[in-house]
């Protein structure tokens, strides 16, 4: 085989080549559909098996039927059966010099521990949206290969916008920097004693770049709802097919005159204000605080947050319910200073006693002479969701009945990502980071709104002069 020249059929577009070609240790390529992003995975793998025998290469799909349908099908009829032979029973790409190429698929947090025992030498994962952050770290850490090898492991993904993935892809490769720049991160290993680079990148890639999609296909994405056709046409991150409030608007040119934002600069609240806050419990997942102030007209602020989690999107800081507690208060002291009342709504479920003490009976004594007390919220969640809607609608003078501050950095980053639950259509996805809407929904129920065009009817009063 060695004296043999075998040709491929592959000419890479410029973006494909770019993402060939990088040396960052993380790459995510596509952003819109038709960039010939699955083509770009199976030909990488292929390249980088080919180059470097005896190593393995791991291209992962959320399902096994979506393997079959995309690169599996794409490996197939790409890959020269002189020197890749596929094994249908084991589902690999077996090469001439010894390298093979595995077709895996992750459909849960939990399947994720059957690779537990894996040397992955080159790990490849085709829409990366599907997958949630825990899967994608855990795999990582099979990147792994012996000195004797002489090669560095790699992760390249591909993805469009949306799915349940869709916040924490979109922060780690397509907010991190300017598009196509190489974002170098240092880390520090306890253990070694040492820093490290890391090196990650996005390379966006449109239908339009890719000089075998057809016109048709062009004018098919074009006739798309607009959320769906600015994912798929234009790799839009902040719009895409299943997110649940496509009306969350972040303008910071209107940030002071707070018209067409839901997002606005922080000023100083009038003390008059009713004062909220919503409570969403978490151990192992986050916990979210949310305090609200109420304005005259019944507009709602987000003005301060407090999300427990580690830095690893949906991954909690573990700390107990009396901790939770202290933090609060502590966070609360300009408002007992001012004695100021704070009307504190939570999930329901942290009053469950069948454990023991609850959740709720545990904040009310923080050990120091202080507690936290709460009211049941109303966990409606469809209802909720309709509040929040409601609230989110521009007016006729172009103002919401909900607004954030600037400075809510973790609901800016999840709530415009929330997907559709895939099995209840109408409902958020609570596999994905929802905790901040939780609890922002909790305040919503607490101070309800009418839909516009449904009058809000007054107690009728008794009057003797109708006798």
């Amino acid at each position: 085989m060695a004296s043999e020249s075998v040709v491929i059929d592959y000419q890479p577009t410029p973006k494909q080549t770019l993402f060939h070609a990088t040396d960052a240790n993380e790459v995510l390529y596509g952003g819109a559909a038709g960039g010939g992003k699955s083509k770009a995975i199976v030909m990488d793998a292929l390249a980088r098996c080919l180059r470097y025998p005896q190593t393995h290469a791991y291209i992962f799909r959320r399902t096994y039927s979506e393997l079959e349908d995309t690169v599996i099908k794409e490996a197939k009829q790409s890959y020269p059966k002189s020197i890749a032979q596929y094994n249908v029973s084991r589902h690999e790409m077996k090469l001439y010099n010894g390298s093979v190429i595995h077709f895996r698929h992750c459909a849960s947090v939990s399947s994720m521990y059957n690779y537990a025992g894996a040397e992955i030498h080159w790990l490849y994962f085709d829409e990366l949206t599907s997958f949630e952050r825990e899967i994608y770290d855990f795999i990582k850490t099979r990147l792994r290969a012996k000195k004797t090898l002489g090669i560095v492991p790699v992760v390249r993904s591909s993805s469009n916008p949306g799915n349940i993935g869709h916040g924490w892809v979109k922060e780690r490769f397509v907010d991190a920097g300017p598009y196509l720049e190489k974002i170098v991160r240092m880390e520090k290993s306890p253990t070694l004693h040492r820093s490290k680079k890391f090196v990650t990148q996005y390379i966006p890639s449109l239908a339009l770049e890719n000089p075998y999609i057809t016109e048709d296909y062009i004018f098919e994405l074009e006739r798309k709802p607009k959320a769906l056709r600015e994912a798929l046409l234009n790799g839009n991150w902040d719009a895409f097919e299943g997110q649940v409030f496509p009306e969350f608007t972040d303008d910071a040119q209107h940030y002071a005159d707070r018209t067409h934002t839901h997002v606005v600069a922080p000023f100083d609240i009038p003390l008059w204000w009713p004062r909220y806050m919503g409570f969403d419990h978490g151990y192992s997942a986050p916990f979210s605080v949310g305090w609200y102030a109420c304005d005259p007209q019944g507009r709602l602020y987000r003005y301060r947050e407090w999300y427990g989690f580690d830095g690893t999107p949906n991954k909690g800081i573990r700390i107990t319910p009396k901790e939770i507690a202290r933090g609060i208060l502590d966070r609360e002291k300009d408002e007992s200073n001012e004695n100021l009342s704070i009307e504190r709504i939570a999930d329901p479920a942290i009053f469950d006693q069948s454990r023991g003490d609850s959740v709720a009976d545990q904040m009310r004594d923080t050990g120091d002479g202080r507690g936290v007390y709460f009211r049941r919220g109303d966990h409606t969640r469809l209802a909720g969701k309709m509040q929040i809607h409601e609230r989110l609608r521009f007016r006729e003078d172009d103002r919401p009945m909900f607004y954030v501050f600037s400075t809510c950095r973790q609901f800016l980053r999840t709530f415009p990502a929330l997907p559709y639950d895939p099995v209840k259509p109408e409902d958020v996805d609570s596999a994905a980071e929802d905790h901040i809407y939780d609890e922002c929904r909790y305040v919503c129920m607490a101070r309800p709104i009418a839909s516009e065009g449904m009058p809000t009817h007054k107690r009728a009063e008794y009057d003797p002069l109708e006798e």
